[in-house]
């Protein structure tokens, strides 16, 4: 008979972070009042492992330290052990990271603190070896020493960790800035970002180089109202170098989650929601200014990656996918040239070979990551192809190359749905069901949006973080609030269906009540009813995701531009005000908030079409209308039996059942016209004046 496997109490967790350590022989707690509550009681420090299920350190720290016998004693005899989804409990992760980034100036995950038994961090790093090796000690060098500072020196740790989160505490909740010029700020963040652009690989800054869409659609946003060509350039590099890497899946569709190298060929492997929602909008933005066919493709082939492998039977979207497959990173996703040229005929090998990559020695431990080296111009003439035919042949290669890989062992998928990356996607999916125009996407925004109303929201109109196995765990956080109330704004401008945006404005109410700071304005991250915790941060700067405050000021702002409501603005003020120069100084930390502060000033485009939904001139009428970009154009469409007192809408008539079409700036609208050039040629007018 086969013995039971070792379980600790992270067997009764939903997180699939948590349940693959589960089986540690590491006594793991999850973060709770009871493992709290120990650590007093038994007066033993905390050892606080952090990660996500689809990190590769995680993985292998795990491998090496915590599925050992001898370092697993030596945890549960010294310290109260409690391991962290970082997705699930971004409030612990935000407090934790600041204080081993300001203990080691580095951070990242898995991400291991030593806590007092308060929850008073004292010491931290993150990947720890078995044994000492790259000017790192080993794991249980770093036990020991922790141990042995905790019986001897125990006032002097709880000094120092006192004193380390009152800094913290500073930091996060920066002084009121004076006055704001917002043309200062928007030219400074500007120059800054030219200053450390790659003008041969697209991306600021060095390797390893992450995909920054916020920044991206702050860049193009300027090019769009100042014409600023070198502003559209950057982006343009940037966008067009990381489509051909192999940070995009050239199969399946889809971004991986950052490249090793400054060429965008070696990605980290795993795959997340939250870029691949954000690059998506990026990306259609991209398409709608420049009309290049490439950017519609990605959009295409990420909106049906994201359909066909993150999306819950029942509505919702999955977090993420593994980096590691059989046990090795990447594997998943790599060739080796024999196994090209197996599967596919000799012109259709040809092919794949030179647009895809591929050679005899590989790119990767032997093997190749696929990625687009070449112009398909540049491929056409060297392989004596026209265009068409070429594009034919590497679609078939594409097609069988990914039927083939879908036979290989699966990376593991992160099934919870997290309200705050849902809300990011469906943002996207909305703007794209309309532009394109994508039925499907449009549809899976609508149910994911509706999962997310009937699952994950109280009686009290309160947001849960976190859905899994028919379970909604965790209070929602300023993140959760502010990028599903956006999304659910994105719905009403896609159908205006007014449902949509009495959600939105009941999540906004309930934002505002539940973390905005009255007295020093802006929001917490955490609301008036979260657990006291060691500090209470407020979170400006983007990372990965855009922080709360900034997604909240861009909620906030777009809420107001739509309903018309003055304390909506005046709450994405105080963000602003918080801020200041900083976003200047600092414009890739600060992506989301600069597109805010324009938001806030530009000129805005209102584009009303009133007309029979099923009539070809209506259709004809809202595609033109969607058609161009514009980073603050509204478009709805108004059946002709219509009522609404949002004063946007109110007011606008079709006469005699033909469909007509307001085009206003700043809600001032010029008379109706009836065909779609007259409509264009109003919308590209030359804009009003800054509001005030």
């Amino acid at each position: 008979m086969t013995a039971r496997p070792f379980t600790n109490r992270l067997a009764r967790e939903t997180s699939p972070y948590l349940l693959q350590h589960a089986h540690n022989p590491v006594d793991w707690h999850p973060w709770d009042a009871r493992a709290l509550a120990l650590a007093q009681t038994e007066d033993k420090p905390i050892f606080l492992s952090i990660g996500y299920s689809a990190c590769h350190w995680c993985h292998v720290m795990e491998r090496e330290s915590f599925e050992d016998a001898e370092t697993a004693a030596y945890l549960n005899a010294h310290f109260v052990n409690i391991k962290v989804d970082r997705e699930e409990r971004p409030d612990l992760d935000a407090i934790y990271m600041d204080a081993v980034q300001l203990m080691t100036r580095q951070g990242g995950w898995p991400m291991s603190v030593f806590l007092m038994p308060d929850g008073t961090p004292f010491h931290g790093g993150t990947y720890f070896p078995p044994t000492p090796r790259q000017g790192l000690p080993s794991f249980r060098q770093v036990l020991e020493a922790v141990t042995e500072a905790f019986a001897r020196r125990r006032d002097d740790l709880q000094a120092h960790g006192v004193k380390m989160v009152a800094h913290m505490d500073a930091l996060s909740a920066p002084a009121p800035a004076g006055g704001l010029n917002r043309e200062d700020l928007l030219s400074q963040a500007r120059t800054q970002l030219a200053h450390v652009f790659d003008a041969n690989y697209g991306g600021f800054g060095r390797a390893p180089k992450f995909p920054q869409p916020m920044t991206l659609d702050f860049l193009l946003a300027q090019a769009h109202d100042a014409g600023d060509m070198q502003a559209r350039q950057m982006a343009e590099v940037t966008l067009t170098r990381m489509l051909n890497g192999g940070i995009y899946d050239q199969l399946g569709g889809g971004f991986h989650r950052y490249s090793v190298d400054a060429y965008w060929l070696v990605p980290h492997f795993e795959k997340m929601l939250y870029d691949n929602a954000q690059l998506l909008g990026t990306y259609l933005h991209a398409w709608q200014l420049t009309g290049k066919p490439d950017y519609r493709r990605m959009v295409l082939e990420t909106i049906d990656y994201v359909l066909r492998e993150m999306t819950h039977p029942e509505g919702g979207f999955y977090s993420a996918q593994d980096a590691d497959s059989e046990g090795e990173e990447g594997t998943f996703f790599l060739w080796s040239l024999e196994e090209i040229e197996a599967e596919l005929g000799a012109e259709t090998a040809q092919v794949a070979r030179l647009a895809l990559g591929a050679t005899a020695r590989g790119n990767f431990e032997g093997r190749n990551i696929l990625h687009r080296p070449l112009a398909l111009e540049e491929c056409s003439r060297r392989l004596r192809l026209q265009p068409e035919r070429l594009q034919a042949v590497l679609q078939e290669a594409r097609q069988t190359l990914l039927q083939v890989r879908e036979r290989r062992p699966r990376p593991a998928r992160d099934d919870k749905i997290l309200v705050e990356w849902n809300g990011l996607l469906i943002y996207a999916l909305a703007q794209c069901g309309t532009v394109l125009p994508h039925a499907p996407a449009l549809a899976a925004a609508r149910r994911a949006a509706d999962f997310i109303w009937e699952r994950l929201r109280a009686a009290d109109g309160r947001l849960r973080r976190s859905y899994k196995d028919g379970q909604a765990k965790f209070n929602g956080y300023l993140e959760d609030y502010a990028a599903y109330g956006r999304a659910l704004l994105a719905l009403f401008e896609a159908d205006t269906n007014p449902v949509w945006l009495q959600r939105s404005q009941a999540v906004a109410a309930t934002m505002r009540a539940e973390f905005e700071d009255a007295e020093g304005g802006a929001f917490f991250q955490t609301g008036h009813s979260h657990e006291k915790l060691v500090l209470r941060r407020k979170d400006f700067m983007d990372n990965a995701v855009p922080s709360g405050n900034s997604l909240a000021a861009a909620f906030l702002i777009r809420l107001a531009h739509i309903a018309g409501h003055a304390p909506y603005r005046a709450s994405a003020d105080r963000v602003f005000r918080r801020v200041g120069e900083l976003m200047g100084a600092q414009p890739t930390a600060f992506g989301c908030l600069l597109t805010a502060l324009q938001d806030r000033d530009a000129p805005t485009q209102e584009v009303i079409i009133v007309g029979d939904p099923d009539a070809e001139a209506t259709r004809a009428l809202l595609h033109a209308a969607r058609q161009s970009y514009h980073p603050r154009r509204f478009v709805a469409h108004l059946r002709p039996d219509h009522a609404s007192d949002l004063p946007l809408l109110a007011g606008k008539t079709a006469a005699d059942g033909v469909p007509v079409a307001y085009v206003c700036r700043n809600q001032t609208c010029h008379a109706p016209v009836t065909n779609v050039a007259d409509m264009l040629a109003l919308m590209q007018a030359a804009p009003a004046a800054a509001r005030p």
